[in-house]
């Protein structure tokens, strides 16, 4: 025999969860990859934001080889958070054909993945070697990925919890 008022606790609950999915967000234990999408791309629309606001900022207040290294590191960053998010789509992709045939070559993305890896690396050289800009610009580019990262990390769990 079950009880009424857990059962009218739990269609409340239930009724909840598919509002908050219908409103773009889900609980935690119901993260997949849909969520995973749209928080990866909620992060590189914050980098994107980060460098429209932040390279004229470092250029009018510290130089334009520093805001050139800013946005350098900002798009390495937010190429590399592109990347993991193609991957991981891959593998995600993968996991769930079971045996059939994969939507999408693997080798031509990890392929890529290394390609992207060589342009950042031979980017970051060139513009260390003649924008003669602090690397503390570049790092701080870099970093941008991690952080919107961090946000969007932050924002899940606060909705979660909510």
């Amino acid at each position: 025999m079950s009880d009424p008022m857990q059962e009218q606790a739990g269609a409340k609950r239930d009724m909840a969860v598919s509002e908050q999915v219908e409103a773009g967000g889900t609980r935690g234990e119901d993260f997949n990859d849909a969520d995973f999408k749209r928080t990866v791309w909620r992060a590189m629309r914050t980098v994107a934001i980060a460098i429209a606001v932040g390279v004229p900022l470092l250029g009018w207040k510290a130089g334009w080889g520093n805001a050139g290294l800013f946005a350098v590191g900002a798009l390495i960053s937010g190429s590399g958070l592109m990347q993991w998010l193609r991957l991981l789509s891959a593998v995600a992709a993968r996991i769930e054909s079971e045996g059939k045939a994969p939507s999408s070559p693997f080798a031509a993305l990890l392929i890529g993945l290394f390609l992207r890896l060589g342009v950042a690396l031979a980017l970051l050289y060139v513009s260390l070697k003649f924008l003669h800009g602090s690397v503390l610009a570049l790092v701080a580019g870099l970093a941008l990925g991690l952080t919107a990262l961090l946000i969007e990390s932050i924002r899940l769990l606060k909705s979660w919890t909510d």
